[in-house]
């Protein structure tokens, strides 16, 4: 009998890194280190895999999430009816603005004003300067008047060179100048709500700034202020024929009484304290 014969009625060898399997058979490969997996006890079924750790709102408690939600939804009927009040702003005249007009001027005015000079047929083409003064009354009981401080160079000083200079020192002054001028008449007569609005702007930022430029002594108060602007063509470019005024337009208005209400919210709750 050959040799080979014999060997074909043998059963195979199981390879080096198979296991036998309890009805005979080879298993399937064990792992690297040649440890088989320990099966389930009988009857008892193998563990699910772990979950992934949740992230974002589905993290919270449910009641944070309810409260997360209605921040968010908040959030987005905000962003929509800001979107919308802009819209209707810049919109022409429609039935909309018609009806409700008084509401989108309340909403758009005067931080969210649109102003489109940079892009119409005629850009501006001025510097102007505003300036203001006050009328200060001292903690002795005396007046006085201090000097003429110019606000727009200070916004201009704030914003040469640097890199990152906020919204407030490139247009909290110059909107509001902006504002007043195009609420009023040549004679500083308010049109309408908006030129009272305007008004009291102004005088807000002024009363601040000045209060910020003078050293107020103890219980120093500003009584009256005043506004002055100095308005100057830029000059046309060399290759231009254009002619354009070089003389300074001046406007000064009348002096304005300051209120508690045109004074930061702890300013007036002190001069409140002293009125009693």
């Amino acid at each position: 009998m050959d040799a080979n014969d014999n060997n074909a009625n043998e059963p195979p060898l199981p390879s080096f890194n198979a296991v036998p399997s309890p009805a005979g058979g080879v298993a399937a490969t064990p792992p690297a280190d040649g440890v088989p997996p320990a099966p389930p006890p009988d009857g008892i079924p193998a563990a699910p895999p772990p979950r992934p750790p949740r992230a974002g709102i589905a993290a919270l408690s449910p009641r944070y999430q309810v409260a997360a939600a209605l921040a968010l939804a908040l959030i987005t009927v905000t962003a929509c009816v800001h979107v919308g009040m802009l819209f209707l702003h810049v919109a022409p005249a429609n039935t909309m603005t018609k009806q409700h007009g008084q509401a989108v001027d309340d909403w758009i005015y005067p931080e969210f004003e649109q102003n489109w000079k940079l892009f119409a047929p005629n850009p501006m083409q001025q510097n102007i300067a505003v300036q203001a003064r006050a009328e200060i009354r001292t903690g002795d009981g005396s007046t006085r008047t201090t000097g003429w401080h110019d606000l727009s160079a200070r916004d201009g000083a704030d914003i040469d060179g640097n890199l990152l200079p906020s919204h407030t020192q490139q247009n909290e002054l110059r909107r509001a100048w902006d504002f007043y001028v195009a609420a009023h008449d040549a004679q500083n007569r308010p049109r309408g709500l908006r030129g009272q609005l305007s008004e009291r702007y102004v005088r807000r930022i002024v009363v601040m700034r000045v209060e910020r430029e003078e050293p107020m002594g103890q219980g120093a108060a500003v009584e009256r202020v005043q506004v002055r602007s100095k308005t100057t063509n830029v000059p046309a470019p060399e290759w231009s024929d254009e002619k354009v005024a070089a003389k300074p337009v001046l406007r000064q208005l009348p002096w304005w009484p300051v209120t508690p209400d045109d004074m930061p919210l702890g300013k007036a709750q002190e001069s409140e304290g002293d009125a009693r």
